[in-house]
């Protein structure tokens, strides 16, 4: 079957785009790019994520100045290739805002900064890592939780390592500076506080204040590689990373985030994720919160 032919299980919409479609991509084509992507990423892709795959990558075959995914896929096969990635960039999604669930950064502060407060023999050491950080909104949000809990943080030893598989919103995160509709949900204090306001290019820009900077560390990290850090982390935050990952993979994942854990560590999961018949290491503490056994 060439690629814009259809089967007889195809609804007549579906032949009118294969007809129209600006790049051959074909049935193996696809079947190509989900294995890279479940090598490189994890990620496991259906049959409805073909439209998904498409309208992502074509813009790097424009970019290439190649007509089909058979060229394309040739490329990437290659072992020394440097488009991996972008193409791992392409297909990653990137949904992330300030305190986003904000019940979990409420537990962080509850639970983790207060209660070492008011022990003058707690740890004064704490590490957490964010992994799938995205653009940064997450590990900021940490941040902004630990500097208005812990006054006199500078008597404290703490480090929020964060992650991410796509090199682009790293970056964007690394150099902290959000446009206005990204901090609007803000208060007008923290936004005082923690940010910069400038203007650039005409528009109204923030800039994330070295205060919260310092406590940050960015790092490309691709979570099916094995972990260069040691830990021990206090809390990991894995939020709408594992949701297209199939069971064993995510097995996989979190045994080998439960040995960066001692007793206590705290994990922290998506609105829509779960360790149910995933992993013993952990308990459910709260929704969708998990704390090592």
């Amino acid at each position: 079957m060439t690629p814009f032919q259809a089967s007889s299980g195809l609804h007549e919409s579906s032949r009118t785009l294969l007809k129209h479609r600006e790049f051959a991509f074909s049935d193996d084509d696809f079947n190509t790019l989900r294995i890279l992507v479940k090598e490189h990423t994890g990620i496991a892709l259906g049959e409805q994520k073909r439209e998904l795959v498409y309208g992502r990558l074509s813009r790097r075959l424009r970019a290439l100045d190649i007509d089909s995914f058979q060229k394309y896929c040739a490329i990437l096969s290659d072992p020394n290739a440097t488009e991996i990635g972008e193409f791992c960039n392409a297909i990653t999604t990137n949904l992330t805002s300030f305190f986003r669930e904000p019940h979990h950064f409420d537990y962080v502060r509850q639970a983790l900064l207060e209660p070492r407060l008011a022990d003058p023999r707690a740890s004064r050491r704490l590490r957490i890592w964010c992994a799938g950080c995205s653009s940064g909104e997450e590990p900021y949000s940490l941040a902004m939780t630990i500097r208005e809990t812990l006054a006199s943080s500078g008597l404290w030893d703490i480090r929020i390592l964060a992650t991410d598989l796509d090199s682009e919103v790293l970056a964007k995160g690394q150099a902290g500076v959000y446009a206005a509709d990204r901090v609007k949900d803000l208060s007008a204090s923290r936004r005082s506080r923690f940010f910069r306001e400038s203007r650039q290019n005409g528009a109204t820009m923030y800039t994330v204040v070295p205060e919260l900077r310092d406590l940050i560390t960015f790092r490309q990290l691709n979570l099916m590689a094995p972990f260069p850090m040691k830990g021990p982390f206090d809390a990991i935050f894995c939020r709408n990373v594992v949701i297209y990952f199939d069971k064993d993979t995510q097995r996989d994942l979190f045994a080998r985030m439960a040995r960066l854990q001692g007793p206590g560590g705290l994990l922290f999961l998506g609105h829509s994720e779960s360790l149910f018949k995933v992993s013993t290491d952990y308990s459910l503490i709260g929704k969708t919160i998990y704390r090592r056994a």
